[in-house]
């Protein structure tokens, strides 16, 4: 273990002191100079954690709500894989509810919520829609068609925005935080919320290179208090059934949420865009299988960015070791993207095997 990898006992016990605990599974575990050896390191310890995490208590309540769609290059979402002349699938973005038992009484976890109009100020969206002029206007509803809103779907499930203790995000391309989180001259949707962030991913949004600005929503993490941000910077247990696991590589700070449902586990993050990701052999979209087949690839890289192509190829291995088969769908894996390739008729030719349905398990409590 290196002394970057060890962990903090003043951070360990501050997280403690909130019901969350280090996860040591798979501290050292990249640490060998042979990717190889990295890999199957990982795997082994991504089978033992996903059997002792069946093995605990699941969390109460799991919820996930579609929230928009957006455009997404093909030759992104799949990279070098796919052969088609459709030049972008569509990402249907989507929330996660969660509530679950600690040592400090009940929390519930908001993941992924998107405030879908900061969102459009992202550099990447905002000149796609700009280089189409007029026409781009008259079509947004088509390009970034609304499914719900965070809003919306909370007071669905009868969620007041107090009684969100956490929010998170696999990453932060494309967030726009102020609105949820508050900033010194203007209050937080969410008023109890803290948002729980790798310190690495946190510290990119503060310092971006120009390969990495396209992404990221400019100052959508400006001016929030520090008292409301948790760095980590190691895997954690937020209680009974639920875990934020590194899996860097899609960005430096890429963390994937962990999910204990039913004597399933789901995972989630944008390492990969479809359950096609991360089983490519089974994939009918043109080009993935024979692709796969032809380099041995595991899984298919979302390649917008490619911060660390090694470690992202690693973290999806983990991701689908951690998930496991699907019930219904027993060739893919649960893990469910947090950006999802939608099924959409003009791009049909390159849609994915399936899509994961919204799904409500267990009673939320208030």
């Amino acid at each position: 273990m290196t002394a970057k990898e060890s962990i903090s006992t003043t951070s360990k016990s501050a997280l403690e002191s909130l019901g969350i605990s280090v996860i040591e599974d798979f501290i050292g575990a990249r640490t060998s100079p042979r990717p190889e050896e990295r890999l199957e390191e990982v795997r082994q310890r991504a089978q033992q954690f996903r059997k002792r995490l069946l093995a605990g208590t699941p969390v109460d309540y799991f919820q996930s709500v579609d929230i928009v769609s957006a455009p997404y290059p093909t030759k992104y979402a799949y990279l070098n894989a796919v052969k088609s002349v459709v030049p972008f699938i569509f990402l249907g973005n989507r929330a996660f509810i969660i509530q679950f038992q600690t040592s400090q009484g009940k929390k519930t976890l908001l993941f992924g919520p998107a405030d879908v109009e900061g969102n459009t100020k992202t550099p990447f969206f905002k000149l796609l829609t700009d280089k189409l002029g007029r026409i781009g206007e008259l079509t947004k509803e088509r390009l970034l068609p609304f499914y719900s809103s965070v809003e919306v779907e909370l007071a669905n499930a009868g969620i007041s925005p107090e009684s969100i203790d956490y929010i998170s995000y696999d990453h932060l391309h494309t967030q726009e935080l102020r609105k949820w989180m508050g900033t010194s001259t203007t209050p937080a949707y969410f008023p109890n919320a803290k948002l729980l962030v790798m310190r690495q991913e946190w510290e990119s949004a503060q310092g971006l290179l120009v390969t990495q600005k396209k992404w990221y929503c400019p100052e959508g993490t400006r001016d929030i208090p520090l008292d409301r941000v948790i760095l980590l910077d190691n895997s954690v247990m937020l209680g009974d059934g639920v875990a934020l696991v590194q899996t860097p590589g899609h960005t430096e700070g890429n963390h994937s949420l962990v999910v204990h449902v039913n004597n399933q586990i789901y995972v989630s993050s944008e390492n990969g865009m479809s359950v096609d990701s991360y089983a490519p052999l089974q994939s009918q979209i043109p080009g993935v299988k024979k692709y796969a087949e032809q380099f041995n690839m595991e899984v298919i890289l979302n390649g917008n960015t490619l911060e660390n192509s090694i470690d992202q190829y690693i973290s999806m291995v983990m991701e689908k070791t951690i998930a496991g088969p699907n019930p219904d769908h027993p060739e893919f894996f649960n893990v469910i993207s947090s950006s999802e390739q939608a099924h959409a008729w003009h791009t049909r030719t390159v849609n994915p095997a399936f899509r994961f349905d919204q799904m409500k398990i267990g009673h939320y409590q208030a």
